[in-house]
């Protein structure tokens, strides 16, 4: 029982890690660092800080069920 709920809870991260991490805005710089334009626009926004911390979260909950679940510590 607590095995299914384990591989749930991971494959649930696993699908909100894909969506948050392609929600993210690109960080390269690409012409724009020719001319230092890149610096411009360099501070994040509050909601960039938020889907950080947010990604950041599933990301551990997605590695700790994983060690869980390959380790066996949960049977």
């Amino acid at each position: 029982m607590l095995v299914t709920i384990t591989w749930t809870i991971q494959i649930i991260s696993a699908l909100l890690l894909i969506v948050l991490i392609l929600l993210h805005s690109p960080k390269g710089d690409g012409i724009a660092a020719i001319g230092g334009a890149s610096q411009m626009f360099a501070s994040q926004k509050s909601a960039e800080k938020g889907l950080n911390k947010v990604t950041g979260i599933i990301a551990a909950v997605f590695i700790i069920c994983t060690f869980l679940l390959g380790f066996g510590i949960i049977k």
